[in-house]
């Protein structure tokens, strides 16, 4: 039997990581719930929970977000 190994460069996770923690607070700071952000910018509540917690960076999906939120997608951008 062969075991797999996964190679985790950790600072793109952080980065992705940061990216959903800021979408999940720009999503809050205007007061929106996963389900009023899906209505207004068109992507299942799945996805965007994926975004908030790091495991999708897709950039059209951010530029989705941002518009939706009204801010910069530089909003987005990891620390």
């Amino acid at each position: 039997m062969t075991k797999a190994t996964i190679n985790l460069d950790v600072g793109t996770c952080r980065g992705r990581v940061d990216i959903g923690f800021a979408v999940k607070q720009s999503r809050e700071a205007v007061g929106y719930s996963v389900e009023d952000l899906s209505l207004t910018c068109g992507l299942t509540g799945a996805e965007i929970t994926r975004i908030e917690l790091g495991a999708d960076v897709d950039p059209g999906r951010l530029r989705r977000i941002a518009a939706a939120l009204q801010v910069s997608t530089s909003t987005f951008r990891p620390a």
